[in-house]
Order: structure tokens, then C-alpha cells, then sequence
């Protein structure tokens, strides 16, 4: 499966995977959404995520939702 990326402009810390381009099924009330990639069906997702869990997400509801933290050494 080809995994898509969004990011939510309601919410910049929040992410979503998702199994079509357009997001169709993201949760709205975080829209809107931006692609910002995408993952081969070959290839593992950023930060260590289940591309099984993932998967599972999306074939059960459509969506995985993720959040991006920043480090403490960014100085923000």
C-alpha cells in the first residue's frame, strides 16, 4: 500500500497518513489538509511508525493521525 502524508493547517503539529492523495476521509474539523509526501509500499514510515499499524488505520477508518513534537534543543 502507498502511504500518503498530510499536514493539518488548523493544527501545524499535527500530521495524518492517509490511502488517497486527496485525503478524503481525514477528519475534517483539523482541515484543512496538505499533502506533504508519501511512502512506497516498499519503503518504512519517518520516526520509527508501524507500517502495519498504520495500515490497519487506514484500512479500518481511513486515516492514522500522528503529531510532530520539536526537541527541547531546538530552543523553542
Amino acid at each position: 500500500m502507498k502511504i500518503f502524508i498530510f499536514k493539518s493547517e488548523a493544527r501545524p503539529d499535527l500530521r495524518a497518513f492517509g490511502g488517497d492523495l486527496v485525503g478524503g476521509r481525514l477528519p475534517s474539523q483539523f482541515s484543512p489538509w496538505h499533502a506533504i509526501g508519501s511512502i512506497a509500499a516498499d519503503h518504512e514510515p519517518p520516526y520509527n511508525l508501524s507500517r502495519q499499524v498504520i495500515e490497519t488505520a487506514i484500512n479500518d477508518c481511513g486515516y492514522q493521525l500522528w503529531r510532530v513534537t520539536k526537541k527541547a534543543s531546538d530552543g523553542e
